[in-house]
């Protein structure tokens, strides 16, 4: 079987790898002409990992990134909330994982070119449409200075193209992103460790600011300092819409932190130190009916953009990847198992996508926040208890699939 895979981010590689964990071979075209590691942090919850430690790339994972102990909330007055362990501390089978997003790519593409053969990797290569007839699909391709490159055969397609798809632009092409007046800006900087140095943060909420501090990487200085990751997130009545291909600035956003300056974090110094800010919106779109169109179909963000909320849009992107391997594996022919590979991963993801509009993993903060009329509180306990917030924090994993007595969650099937 002939596959082609449009994109080689995250999606596009854990698909690849797990084609190949089952005899399978693809090509991947990826829009880039060279590889870089670029971009923030990212967290590897537990059913991500579980997926990767199959792929056999655990081991490097985690000597590039820290080992995450534990989630702590925190309202803006840096009053501690709920905390909570994480990952293996929790009694999961694999840890939790912050790391560079440009790390994890590195390693999943190292991994691809060993496994695959870098003949299999073509990059340059910019989707600009797929035709389909009996016997086959045509991809048709531009280099990244427009010149028309010779079209590519195929017997599945599968879109790993990210939330701007181009292929899936080709089957909705009236569709639109879904913004909500919610903008964030991202960046790293070198900082002492915070509190234990493997603590995952969510100060505030997104009414009023918010924060999500976690570190990335150990001892970058040689003198004990990590490189710490942080996204910056507020709700503004009428706000455009940040693009995505500026630089931030903190003048734009600092504002809302000024007084964020606690004993253990002082957030504006936090900010001002980073040497790169990127800004973002927050969007997704609407869950659509179908992700398949005879041989062709969609994976991760190019089939079920999510807001970027508690790292789940990358595990979904890296199940999808080993749910669509064991079909094509399974099945001779391969519009029959991309039509099994859609009705096994869009109902689940349709849900996540709808939760993570509705119920953040920071409800906890946004619930608190509430009770306490958006004021420093006495104690926790005068407003909920802790079994309560256990609850609300669980429900979440619930949903997101990584619930500890979940099958993905506790490292089984």
């Amino acid at each position: 079987m002939r596959i082609a895979i449009v994109g080689a981010g995250i999606g596009g590689l854990s698909l690849a790898l797990s084609l190949h964990r089952h005899g399978l071979m693809c090509d991947l075209y990826e829009t880039v002409a060279a590889v870089r590691e670029i971009g923030v942090g990212i967290t590897l919850l537990p059913h991500a990992m579980r997926e990767l430690a199959e792929l056999g790339v655990q081991p490097q994972l985690e000597r590039a990134g820290i080992e995450n102990l534990e989630s702590v909330f925190v309202n803006r007055f840096g009053q501690f909330i709920y905390r909570e362990p994480r990952g293996r501390h929790a009694g999961y089978a694999v840890p939790e994982i912050g790391i560079h997003r440009g790390k994890l790519h590195r390693i999943l593409y190292e991994a691809v070119r060993d496994r695959l053969g870098a003949r299999r990797v073509h990059l340059d290569h910019r989707c600009v449409g797929v035709d389909q007839d009996a016997a086959g699909a045509t991809l048709r391709f531009n280099s990244a200075k427009g010149r028309v490159l010779p079209g590519v055969r195929a017997d599945v397609v599968v879109a790993c193209d990210g939330v701007n798809s181009a292929v899936r632009r080709q089957f909705y092409p009236e569709e639109k992103l879904a913004y909500g007046g919610i903008n964030t800006w991202r960046g790293v900087s070198v900082h002492e460790p915070i509190l234990t140095g493997k603590s995952y943060l969510r100060i505030g909420s997104i009414e009023t600011g918010k924060m999500v501090v976690y570190p990335i990487a150990d001892n970058v200085d040689g003198r004990g300092r990590q490189l710490v990751n942080w996204v910056a997130e507020i709700r503004r009545e009428g706000a455009p819409m940040n693009d995505w291909n500026k630089p931030g600035r903190p003048r734009e956003f600092i504002d809302i932190f000024k007084d964020w300056h606690f004993e253990w974090l002082d957030v504006p110094a936090l900010v001002e130190s980073a040497e790169q800010i990127f800004e973002y919106p927050m969007v997704d779109k609407d869950p659509v009916p179908r992700w398949t169109f005879g041989r062709v179909t969609l994976l991760g963000d190019a089939a079920h953009p999510m807001y970027p909320r508690g790292s789940n849009g990358s595990a979904q992107a890296i199940i999808d990847a080993r749910v669509l391997a064991e079909q094509l594996a399974a099945a001779p022919d391969g519009p029959a198992a991309l039509a099994a590979y859609e009705a096994a991963r869009l109902p689940a993801t349709a849900r996540i996508v709808l939760a993570n509009r509705s119920a953040p993993p920071d409800f906890i903060n946004i619930k608190v926040d509430e009770l306490s009329g958006g004021k420093p509180f006495r104690h926790i306990d005068d407003l909920i208890g802790q079994d309560e917030l256990r609850r609300l924090s669980d429900e979440y994993k619930r949903i997101a699939g990584f619930a500890l007595d979940s099958p993905l969650g506790n490292g089984s099937r």
